[in-house]
């Protein structure tokens, strides 16, 4: 009992600093399969959000964002927990096994958003409105929103999205972020192609 106290103390304790968290992140990975990479937020839990499960870098989640990783089965007599968890006593092993869920870096998803398991890719930079059901997978640089989610408009243009993925900007921490965007007219919060050739050259 003691062990899981001071298990939920650290717990308490990273969570507060979830963003750059190291033991946070190898926590959630060893023991849940959900893998977080730096400055993401609102996602270490595993019951709103269960593994297997990975995210990049810089990724934004309200905290009623909710991921489904898998549908009850419906060939059974039942749809009931007990034809595939297998502590029910009915079945010998437990019978789901859902692929994960990539979610690559810079995406951001409001709150009360339900990913569902027909969903299994959300490209780097994309971005999911509020109160979204997503049911597919969204690719890169899209705004989607809706019930089901379905696309609105691209993030940016050909060639700021061609600038941004030749910056690599997301596997730099943020002291060099705050050079760069100091360094370089606001590279970082007004992009053009230019200046990201610039700065991330």
């Amino acid at each position: 009992m003691l062990g899981g106290i001071i298990d939920r103390a650290r717990l308490f304790r990273w969570r507060r600093q979830q963003m750059t968290s190291l033991p946070l992140r190898t926590h959630f990975a060893d023991r849940y399969g959900i893998q977080v990479g730096l400055y993401s937020y609102g996602c270490f839990d595993r019951w709103r959000m269960p593994g297997p499960l990975q995210i990049g870098r810089y990724c934004s989640f309200g905290s009623t964002v909710r991921v489904v990783d898998s549908n009850h089965p419906i060939d059974g007599i039942t749809t009931h927990p007990l034809i595939y968890e297998a502590a029910h006593g009915v079945i010998a092993a437990n019978a789901l096994s859902p692929a994960p869920l990539i979610i690559e870096d810079d995406v951001w998803v409001g709150h009360n958003t339900v990913i569902l398991p027909g969903c299994k890719f959300i490209g780097r930079g994309a971005i999911i409105g509020a109160g979204s059901i997503v049911t597919k997978n969204v690719e890169a640089y899209t705004i989607v929103a809706g019930n089901p989610a379905s696309p609105l408009r691209q993030r940016f243009d050909a060639d700021l999205i061609a600038a941004l993925e030749a910056s690599r900007w997301w596997q730099r921490d943020m002291a060099e972020l705050a050079r760069i965007e100091r360094d370089f007219d606001h590279a970082v919060t007004r992009p053009t192609p230019e200046k990201l050739a610039k700065a991330f050259a």
